[in-house]
């Protein structure tokens, strides 16, 4: 069976079972990968909403109200919603961080919930708000009776802010050198510390026994009650911290400073490396998960990553996934991909998330740059190694970190009506469901969620909202609101995404294929690339117009192509002549053509 009639199959059928050969052989660019935060999704079990904790929403973490508290969504009822996911395409989950964090932190007044996951206590258990351990082995296994594959985010960089400094005030703590503040010197007083400690470049089990004094930047203090909150235990001894106040996110303090007080680890520690092989090492063995999204990794040092991958694909291995796919955060702004290759060609993990490709899309489909901008974008792929390592990047269109495109699209064009924006989402869409790499869809994208912004402002709910903040957003393609229950499958923007989704799955060119930019323009309007697999000598046309005018222009094709079956849009039939047709889009168009 083609993986195309496979996948069509388990979607047909539901819960079908599936064997493990048809989903654990996929390599990571065949995947579809929809990412969702489970506090925001479905709420299968009210019972969990306070997390088993009694009190306010401070003690609790619970207030469904507020955009930074936990809302109620949990595993079980992601798990209710497997055929909703299945059905737009997606052959892969990826999660926010579900293990136990940290309930409620931050300055008095202004305080959070740790509902997305990344202040966690104890890596071993489910957030007690999601659910259980049992529940995600229920997730993960129902998943993989579908065909579906599960990829968990997980951290390293850092643990919940537990560690305080002495001489800090509340989450004001200055960054303090390694030059101003050597390992040898204790910070009260200047006393000799940690003789004979050669640095944290030295990363010997023996050179690091001689640290044994954490006081070297600031004076640490634990609070009581938080003093063992951490598991495995070894994560409560603050030796195994940076301990040098905030990060500035530029040189030394990007690796060793605090991430807005989060405790930051010292990775360059051997205890440490071998303590998070075991922790996430486990979560392969118990659960038979399929991948990890890494998150902050570009503020570990680099060596940790040189232990840790090998460690995981050998466990992967073993537990009989000989696809595992690791990709670690290298987070930019910029159409930047010096950043981010910095992931997979000095960290040497098997991929990085793909932000350039985010940046060159809202700036192409949401904004006023012409498709040069994803030419440059694309000619910087040998960046990243060999070019299966591009096709095997993470791409999207917004996050739950950086927004939605369709924020950044009417911020763009606040005159454009709802037509237009669906359009552009539409457009970006079919961009990043047909180019190189991984496509990765935000939750709530496929129904119309514009967002406010970044961060919290674009993390609404799936499920009936009682947000203020979202449920006054007007989305696309609706006249719903986050106030109701949005797994509407027949929305305009969830079928667009669906007929992209069944193209891509249907077509290896698509997936696996080598990317052949064939022509561009320097401002809004024509990008054209052909996707050709070698091995079977498919080749699918892509051709766009970024522009909000009609376009008619020649692109060059193979000299032996004659003519084009019609995947999705408006196709020509045949070539205008050995090497060239004529196509014709409508304003903010696309058309998928499989060349005969």
């Amino acid at each position: 069976m083609s993986f195309s009639a496979s996948i069509i199959a388990l979607a047909l059928a539901g819960s079908a079972p599936a064997t493990a050969e048809e989903f654990r052989q996929r390599p990571p660019e065949d995947e579809i990968v929809y990412f969702l935060l489970p506090d925001r999704f479905e709420n299968g079990d009210p019972k969990n909403d306070k997390g088993g904790v009694e009190g306010d929403r401070l003690a609790t973490g619970f207030d469904p109200a507020s955009k930074g508290f936990f809302h109620g969504g949990d595993l079980k009822g992601l798990k209710q919603r497997l055929d909703y996911i299945q059905s737009l395409g997606a052959t892969a989950i990826w999660l926010s961080p579900i293990f136990k964090n940290k309930v409620v932190q931050g300055p008095k007044g202004n305080e959070s919930a740790g509902y997305h996951g990344y202040w966690v206590t104890d890596f071993t258990q489910v957030d007690p708000h999601l659910g259980t351990n049992a529940d995600f082995k229920a997730l993960v296994d129902a998943a993989h009776a579908r065909g579906m594959k599960v990829y968990m985010d997980i951290l390293i960089n850092h643990t919940a802010d537990v560690i305080e400094m002495a001489e800090c005030k509340g989450y004001d703590c200055a960054y303090r050198s390694r030059a101003d503040y050597p390992y040898s010197r204790r910070a009260s007083d200047g006393a000799p510390i940690n003789e004979g400690f050669a640095g944290d470049a030295v990363g010997s089990a023996e050179n690091f026994a001689k640290l044994t004094d954490p006081n070297f930047a600031y004076t640490v203090k634990i609070a009581p009650h938080e003093r063992n909150i951490k598991v495995p235990a070894w994560l409560n001894d603050p030796i195994y911290y940076h301990n040098r106040g905030n990060s500035t996110f530029s040189g030394e303090s990007s690796a060793m400073g605090d991430f807005v007080g989060l405790d930051d680890l010292m990775t360059e520690n051997p205890r440490v490396i071998e303590g998070f092989i075991d922790i996430y090492g486990d979560w392969i063995d118990r659960y038979g998960v399929d991948g990890f999204r890494i998150d902050t990794a570009k503020h570990v040092n680099p060596e940790f990553w040189h232990a840790f991958t090998p460690a995981m694909l050998e466990r992967a291995k073993k537990r009989g996934i000989p696809n595992f796919h690791i990709f670690g955060e290298y987070a930019t702004g910029d159409m930047d991909p010096t950043i981010t290759a910095r992931g997979t060609r000095v960290a040497k993990l098997p991929s990085s998330i793909d932000f350039p490709f985010f940046s060159a899309v809202r700036d192409v489909a949401g904004g006023a740059k012409g498709p040069d901008w994803l030419e440059k974008l694309f000619s910087a792929d040998p960046f990243y190694g060999d070019e299966k390592t591009a096709l095997q990047l993470p791409t999207f269109t917004g996050n739950h970190d950086f927004g939605r495109f369709a924020h950044y699209a009417r911020k763009a064009f606040p005159q454009a009506d709802e037509a237009e924006l669906l359009k552009r989402t539409e457009l970006a869409h079919a961009l990043l469901l047909t180019l190189r790499g991984v496509p990765v869809l935000y939750s709530g994208d496929e129904q119309g969620f514009v967002g406010d912004g970044v961060d919290q402002d674009a993390r609404e709910d799936m499920f009936p909202s009682k947000t203020a903040v979202y449920n006054d957003n007007d989305l696309l393609g609706t006249d719903a609101t986050t106030a109701d229950s949005n797994f509407d499958m027949n929305h305009p923007l969830y079928r667009a995404f669906q007929k992209l989704a069944r193209v891509r799955q249907g077509h290896v060119a698509l997936r696996r294929g080598r990317q052949l930019i064939r022509t561009y323009h320097e401002k809004p309007g024509l990008f054209a690339i052909s996707r050709i697999d070698d091995q079977s000598g498919q080749e699918v046309l892509v051709v766009f117009n970024t522009s909000a005018r009609e376009l008619k222009a020649n692109v060059e094709v193979d000299s032996k192509a004659t003519g084009f079956e019609t995947l999705l849009g408006n196709c020509p039939a045949s070539v205008r002549a050995p090497g060239s047709v004529a196509v014709e889009l409508a304003p903010l168009d696309y058309a998928i053509c499989l060349v005969k």
